[in-house]
Order: C-alpha cells, then sequence, then structure tokens
C-alpha cells in the first residue's frame, strides 16, 4: 500500500484524491490545506490538517498548489529526505526544496470543479532524481492512469505551452465563435460536431494535414469579407493574426 499526503486542496488536488481513493493499493492518508473551508471536501473521507506541524508520515507527498507557492511552502515542510512531487507543468523540479528527495507528478489534463475526468486516459508526466524513487512515482501513476511517461523538466516545460495552445487558446476561440453565435442569434450549439470532429481528426491525422479553411485555400475574398463583418478590433486582430501563421504555415503570405 503506498501511503500518500496531499498538499493543496484545489482543483487538481481534489481530482486527484478521488482518483486515489477508488485505488485498492493507494492510500490517501492525509490532506493538508492552510484554509479549513477547501478541507470540507474532504472531511469524512480522509485525515485533514491545516497545521504543516501536523502532517503526517507518508511515502509520497504531492503539493497542488500554485506554481508561485510551490518553492516557498516546500521549504516549509518539516521533514527530511521524503520523496515530494509537485503537480505543476511549468515549474522544475529543482524548486522543491532540497531538504527532501525533489519529484514530478504532473496530470497533462484540463480540470474544473465538478466536472468528473477519466483518469485512467490522462497522461501522467514524471520525474526524479533516483531511480527507486521514479520507480515509485510510476507504480502510482499506474495506478490511475493507463498512459504514464518518464519527462524531464525541459520536456515538460514545452508540453505546458503546447497544452497552452491547444487547451486554453482554444477554448478562448470557442468562447469568441460563442459571442458571435449570440450576436446574431445563432445557437452555439450548431457548431458543436464541427468542434468533435475536429478534435477526433488530429488523432488520426497530423494537425497540419488537418488544416482546412479559407487561410489554408488562401481565399482571400472570403478573408476579406470575414474581417468586414466581424465586430470587434480583438477579433479582427486574432482573425488576422491566425491568418497569417496558418498562411505562413502553408506557404502563402496574407
Amino acid at each position: 500500500m503506498i501511503k500518500v499526503v496531499i498538499i493543496g486542496a484545489g482543483n487538481v488536488a481534489s481530482h486527484l484524491f478521488d482518483a486515489f481513493y477508488t485505488t485498492e493499493n493507494v492510500s490517501v492518508i492525509q490532506v493538508y490545506n492552510r484554509s479549513q473551508k477547501k478541507l470540507d471536501y474532504f472531511e469524512n473521507k480522509t485525515n485533514t490538517t491545516t497545521s504543516i506541524s501536523e502532517i503526517i508520515e507518508a511515502d509520497i507527498y504531492i503539493i497542488s498548489v500554485s506554481d508561485d507557492s510551490i518553492n516557498s511552502l516546500s521549504k516549509k515542510l518539516q521533514f527530511n529526505n521524503k520523496l515530494v512531487a509537485h503537480t505543476s507543468g511549468s515549474v522544475a523540479m529543482n524548486q522543491i526544496s532540497n531538504h527532501n528527495k525533489p519529484s514530478v507528478f504532473y496530470p497533462l489534463q484540463t480540470f474544473t470543479t465538478g466536472k468528473d475526468v477519466n483518469f485512467k486516459t490522462i497522461p501522467l508526466c514524471i520525474e526524479a532524481t533516483k531511480k527507486n524513487d521514479l520507480l515509485l512515482l510510476e507504480t502510482l501513476a499506474k495506478s490511475i492512469s493507463d498512459n504514464v511517461y518518464h519527462i524531464n523538466s525541459k520536456q515538460r516545460k514545452a508540453l505546458h505551452i503546447a497544452a497552452v495552445f491547444v487547451n486554453n487558446f482554444v477554448n478562448h476561440l470557442y468562447q469568441k465563435g460563442e459571442e458571435i453565435c449570440t450576436k446574431n442569434n445563432v445557437s452555439f450549439d450548431i457548431l458543436i460536431p464541427l468542434i468533435i470532429e475536429t478534435a477526433r481528426k488530429v488523432s488520426e491525422l497530423s494537425p497540419l494535414k488537418s488544416q482546412t479553411g479559407p487561410a489554408k485555400r488562401n481565399d482571400k475574398k472570403v478573408i476579406k469579407q470575414h474581417l468586414s463583418d466581424l465586430n470587434t478590433n480583438t477579433q479582427q486582430e486574432i482573425y488576422t493574426l491566425l491568418t497569417k501563421s496558418i498562411q505562413e504555415t502553408h506557404g502563402y503570405k496574407l
């Protein structure tokens, strides 16, 4: 049985807890958070504490807090030579204080409060300085996911940037598309099949081969009309920048 303490009680922490909670070979024996209110979710499921001095002994300590807090919080931990992992995509492993054994346990997924996810499909990126620590992390990761990767800090940083492009930026474009639909009294739901097919297609073809649309075709008349029809400078700037990027990729110029 792998004993885990989760340090933090936000989105990622609660989703990780739920994944471990139904796993036979893993036990989350405690959740720490400085605010009691956020611990209410875990109260009847495991031990909780708001005091760093009361954090109990475990095999792995998973720090799941904001990126800016990882280093300072790891320095406050009142134990030594224990395996401590953070869950950030952009923070280097060495930001965990070296009075413990630094590692990374990064789930590459978008998490939203109240929205369940299937952890079995989520890529888990792990990193450690010692082979035995990496093997323990791998065992823990494989207990909840079928997709476990050994990824170093440089690779993980690049992955996180790529994830911002394919998730955060794309979701923002969905929101802009919804704005356009709403303004013209059209249901955004009409676009859902297109969104689903686009996501499905890039799992079968490369994004480069999947590209379609007026920018890919260099259809200057349609592009000009679209820019004229857009209602805000921001929408026009986004449209122009992405059109330019697509055209340069495929050998055209705006």
